[in-house]
């Protein structure tokens, strides 16, 4: 991939990140920590009846110029400019949601990034379970503590690799993926069905979250829930409420 407007410089001021730079695991550990505390998850686009674009100079322009979020290939294709900016080789992969009642599609967009002789999982568009930090590939069958969030990460004699999240004291798969290397163009159909198919959740409900190191908010339809350590606190709120949660909640200026 290769993306003629991405300024790396302007990313870093984006995510808040100020430290030293290089092609290493501390490097990648800290600018997906910096952006996913910086840059919402969100699919405003999808509720203004557009399509979003897999254009990686419209992704670039929309997060770093406008100070918008994005869903799944948004969020993790700016990531993925910013690695090859950097020189890290990655992979994008294509995982499947695991946590629905029926088999879903590959939809979900990963990245696997190669640094330090290890790969590592990276993901900043799963939503409220989806992991806070790089996990190594080879760190299987062990419980694996974020902040307050605990995954695990199991491979089977296939080659399929299952993310599961704790989640009130049991693990719950989240996405299956396996190593084969995605293109842009491959997540297409995917993209497409997420911004227009009415059975999708993103063409349902407003569904917008933002990390922070104590936790993170989710706005989901017209419900503003705050979840830390210490729990769950839900708001309702008015329509009219909407805009001004999105400013000071969210950084988020307009919803079209």
């Amino acid at each position: 991939m290769h993306c003629d407007i991405f300024d790396l410089s302007r990313y870093f001021r984006r995510i808040n990140y100020t430290c030293p730079a290089a092609a290493d695991s501390t490097t990648l550990h800290a600018i997906m920590r910096h952006q996913l505390f910086s840059v919402p998850f969100e699919n405003l686009d999808v509720q203004a009846g557009k399509v979003v674009s897999l254009v990686p100079e419209e992704i670039s322009d929309k997060i770093l110029h406008q100070g918008r979020g994005g869903y799944c290939y948004e969020v993790n294709g700016l990531f993925a400019m910013a690695l090859e900016a950097l020189g890290i080789p990655y992979r994008f992969v294509a995982a499947r949601p695991m946590f629905y009642p029926v088999r879903r599609p590959k939809t979900h967009m990963a990245l696997v990034a190669e640094v330090d002789g290890r790969q590592w999982l990276c993901d900043l568009g799963f939503g409220r379970y989806g992991i806070r930090a790089p996990i190594a590939l080879d760190q299987l069958n062990s419980d694996i503590k974020q902040d307050f969030d605990t995954f695990k990460l199991t491979c089977d004699a296939h080659g399929e690799y299952l993310l599961q999240a704790k989640v009130e004291g049991e693990w719950c798969n989240q996405y299956g993926f396996d190593l084969s290397p995605q293109e842009w163009i491959d997540f297409a159909p995917a993209n497409y069905l997420n911004s227009t198919h009415p059975d999708a959740i993103f063409v349902q409900k407003r569904l917008i979250v933002q990390h922070c190191p104590e936790g993170r908010m989710i706005l989901l339809g017209d419900m503003l829930k705050t979840v830390t350590a210490n729990g769950v606190e839900k708001q309702q709120l008015a329509e009219e409420e909407i805009d001004a949660v999105l400013q000071s909640r969210f950084g988020l200026v307009s919803r079209t």
